[in-house]
């Protein structure tokens, strides 16, 4: 048994060097870069069900509007049919947004696991045929320019940006000749063909992975330019072409992030993008296209539409800071009539000083923490946070029941695990995938996004509902209030028990007397019962000693 053994560490050890002997000198010369990635991609491997599902070239255009053409991999278009069905979205899906369809439309030619190399000898034929003059091209290609030359998914260009170096391989599987030629040379060829059918090419660099450098405030996410965005820039100086360096661009976003934040923006792995990580790559996208100064871009440019992040409309007043409030319902409902139904929100200058503070209420009626979000009702918020303001966050009655992945599709996940599943969400409106996190998740999110800008969070339980089990008003201590206090362990935040402390005062009140606290059902409160919330807001605060104690009256 021993010597079989040594047997086999002495062909492990010399079988390298055999095999390196025997390779030709071009292919010493020209080994494939590493698979930094460690991602296996079977998209391209699935390449006939594939293109069924990418839109035919040119398909999409309008009259004789022209089309902006996204030709790259998964980080453009993840899986086979790149709808997010597993959790992964590559930002081509969400480029549209910022383009005006009325006068171009956007089409997402990417697929899965291809490398400059292999989406220009395999698919970019049929994208060329739907191509027309004044069209344009967006090329970002090079997460899969690794690996070998001539066998598995022989996808590997040669380094750099060489126009004269090539290598003849033949794929071992399939017997097929083929010359490969650098990543830059690739990129040219891209651009002289664009450019010759009459279109105009744009480069960008790769999209970031889920890589650091550096520790503590040193750590910055890893950059790619000293490789391939190098080399995207270098061809794009040479052939006089827009580039935009979305590796660059993306990067100092998530230099601002949390770690935390920063990883849920990739969903199993660390290359491909979660909606999160999609949306963001697809704003940066277009972000460096609003910013480059190239004069061939201008007219995409005019084009080009929700460039303004979208806001609250806060009416900011000089030396004041403002308290957003956020939530369903409870906190904002019709708020008009005296004998209508009313949120606290809407009374919450009962309890604050306007003098000292601006009140934003910005909650919504019929929303969980999930669908506020997922609406972008959260980024609203959060693009008009400035340091030294304060949010108030209460969520959680429209975030229980059975409606996870129909109805309203609102409901989350229950617990404050880190822990999100994929559904099939069927409403009248839309069929969709969307990975849906617990209601723990939602809140801690919030939280994190409102310490990154510089602001104060503050956790707030949900209202109690008139609900009276054993003659006392119905408590939810062991479902959210626990909930809450989990989010409150993990992440430090402030937290006002407004459930317990309303509860708390209803119980003095009485069944009866607290009828008139509520109005139509057993959640939604009147005006008077909006204001016994407010009031307990304020007695949280100054049991507390809270820095937004400050400012109440």
């Amino acid at each position: 048994m021993k010597s079989r053994f040594s047997l086999l560490l002495t062909l492990l050890t010399i079988l390298p060097g055999i095999l390196f002997a025997q390779m030709t000198e071009d292919e010493k010369k020209y080994q494939g870069m590493e698979d930094v990635n460690k991602v296996i991609d079977l998209t391209l491997d699935s390449l006939e069900k594939a293109s069924t599902a990418r839109p035919k070239a040119g398909s999409s255009r309008k009259g004789n509007n022209p089309v902006l053409f996204l030709v790259g991999n998964s980080t453009m278009r993840t899986g086979t049919l790149g709808n997010g069905d597993n959790g992964q979205w590559g930002w081509g899906y969400y480029a549209h947004q910022y383009f005006d369809e009325n006068k171009i439309t956007v089409e997402n030619q990417a697929l899965g696991g291809t490398s400059s190399r292999t989406f220009y000898t395999r698919l970019w034929a049929d994208v060329k045929k739907g191509i027309k003059a004044g069209d344009w091209v967006i090329i970002e290609l090079g997460h899969n320019d690794n690996g070998p030359f001539d066998s598995g998914r022989a996808r590997a260009s040669i380094k750099g940006i060489s126009a004269t170096d090539s290598l003849n391989v033949t794929i071992k599987e399939t017997g097929v000749k083929e010359t490969v030629y650098s990543y830059g040379e690739y990129m040219r060829r891209f651009i002289r063909e664009t450019r010759a059918l009459g279109a105009h090419p744009i480069l960008m660099s790769l999209t970031p992975r889920n890589a650091y450098q550096g520790e503590g405030a040193n750590r910055r996410v890893t950059r790619v330019n000293e490789t391939f965005g190098l080399w995207a820039k270098q061809v794009a100086e040479e052939m006089d072409c827009p580039f935009v360096d979305l590796n660059e661009i993306s990067a100092q976003k998530y230099d601002e992030m949390s770690e935390w934040k920063f990883n849920y923006h990739f969903y199993l792995d660390h290359i491909h993008t979660s909606a999160f990580g999609a949306q963001l790559n697809a704003r940066s996208a277009a972000d460096g296209l609003a910013a480059c100064t190239h004069p061939e871009i201008k007219s995409l440019q005019g084009m080009m539409t929700n460039l303004t992040l979208p806001t609250t409309g806060v009416k900011r007043q000089t030396g004041k800071p403002v308290v957003f409030i956020t939530g369903d319902s409870t906190v904002k409902n019709e708020d008009k009539a005296e004998d209508g139904m009313w949120g606290w929100g809407a009374v919450a200058d009962v309890i604050f000083d306007a003098s000292k503070i601006v009140i934003q209420n910005s909650a919504q009626a019929g929303r969980s923490c999930r669908s506020y979000l997922r609406e972008g009702r959260w980024d609203k918020v959060y693009n008009d946070l400035q340091p030294g303001d304060f949010v108030l966050i209460q969520f959680g009655h429209n975030d229980a029941g059975n409606e996870i992945a129909h109805g309203k599709a609102r409901n989350d996940i229950t617990g404050t695990a880190d822990s999100s599943h994929v559904y099939r969400v069927r409403t009248d409106n839309e069929v969709r995938n969307e990975v849906v996190y617990t209601f723990g998740w939602y809140l801690h999110k919030m939280i994190d996004d409102v310490r990154q800008k510089g602001a104060t969070p503050i956790l707030v339980s949900l209202t109690p509902r008139n609900e009276w089990p054993s003659g006392k008003i119905e408590r939810r201590n062991d479902s959210f209030g626990r909930w809450y206090r989990e989010v409150v362990e993990q992440t430090g935040v402030e937290f006002i028990d407004l459930h317990n402390i309303s509860a708390d005062a209803f119980d003095k009140l009485g069944r009866e007397a607290s009828a008139e606290y509520f109005k139509r059902d057993h959640t939604h409160t009147s005006k008077k019962g909006a204001l016994l919330n407010a009031q307990s807001i304020a007695k949280g605060l100054k049991q507390n000693k809270s820095k937004l104690a400050k400012y109440l009256k």
